[in-house]
């Protein structure tokens, strides 16, 4: 239980220095794409701009459900604060549509006015391959740290990093159209880069449910639990096995059948043998509860 204790600062700090390497990048992507898009006269360019500015807000709302999931259980919250974390990424979610819906409805209604387009310089174009370049970059490094600590804001703050590359790709496809000759492309890429973050903002919204509402983990976790309760001496098989998720942690109930007529010494002693062995070999188990079930084939003989 001691090494959890200690994991806890570790995956903050983790959290903090992803966080503090993306806000940096993103301030300098947002106003070098800002500037590209007005001064390059590029509305694709400008909304990918916002979009970046909107992985700011996004990345400061992933460190202030670091510092809050992080707490230790109170009185009033016994199991913890692991779920503020769930509330974040929501959070994010709809920043992400809020933003989504305001690019879409401005490209649509540039597209429904074609003669006040104006096309693109070169700079936007410049601008659009430097985005793809530094957010996909951001993209790996954030979700391998989140993969490592299990934690689901960095990986939603990875995706947006990996939405706002494809708008970047979306924006370059546009302003290349425009420059040669069509000039309703670079709104039209605005229309395709805020269905891209929509898209995204409900991926992220979906899986954050899932783990707000207690589901159960997927098949191969609750097979390798199975697994490793069976392998402890004295379990004859499992009656009963319920995972759920608790944000990015989750908790485990076990019921197994044993020899009726052990101790109480010597069953709880094989108990919890069956609790440690889950909990060392699952870092992300909050808790774990074992039950302890009597053969009565056992007994009756």
């Amino acid at each position: 239980m001691k090494k959890k204790t200690k994991e806890k600062p570790s995956d903050k700090k983790v959290i903090y220095t992803v966080s503090t390497v993306s806000i940096v990048c993103n301030v300098f992507l947002a106003s070098f794409k800002l500037f590209a898009g007005i001064y390059g006269h590029s509305a694709a360019m400008v909304s990918d701009a916002v979009h970046s500015a909107s992985d700011v807000v996004g990345t400061t709302l992933v460190i202030i459900g670091a510092n809050l999931s992080n707490k230790a259980a109170d009185k009033e919250h016994p199991y913890g604060h692991e779920r503020m974390e769930c509330i974040i990424s929501i959070l994010l979610a709809n920043i992400l549509v809020i933003v989504g819906c305001g690019i879409g409805y401005s490209g649509i209604v540039k597209i429904m006015h074609p003669s006040n387009i104006v096309v693109p310089t070169l700079l936007p174009l410049i601008a659009a391959i430097i985005s793809i370049a530094v957010k996909e970059g951001l993209y790996w490094y954030t979700i391998i740290a989140a993969k490592k600590i299990n934690s689901v804001s960095l990986k939603a703050e990875a995706w947006h990093h990996r939405s706002d590359a494809f708008s970047s790709i979306g924006s370059l496809v546009g302003i290349l159209g425009a420059r040669l000759g069509y000039p309703v492309f670079d709104p039209i890429a605005s229309v395709i880069i805020a269905v891209f973050i929509v898209k995204v903002a409900i991926n992220i919204f979906t899986e954050t449910m899932d783990k707000m509402i207690d589901k159960t983990c997927p098949d191969e976790v609750n097979d390798k639990l199975r697994a490793e309760v069976l392998s402890v001496d004295g379990v004859e098989h499992i009656d009963s096995l319920m995972t759920r998720q608790f944000g990015s942690k989750i908790y485990v109930d076990v019921e197994i059948t044993m020899d009726g007529t052990l101790t109480l010494f010597e069953a709880h002693k094989t108990a919890e043998e069956v609790h440690h062995l889950l909990e060392r070999e699952n870092q992300n188990i909050k808790h774990c509860m074992v039950h302890v079930n009597p053969d009565e084939e056992i007994i009756h003989e």
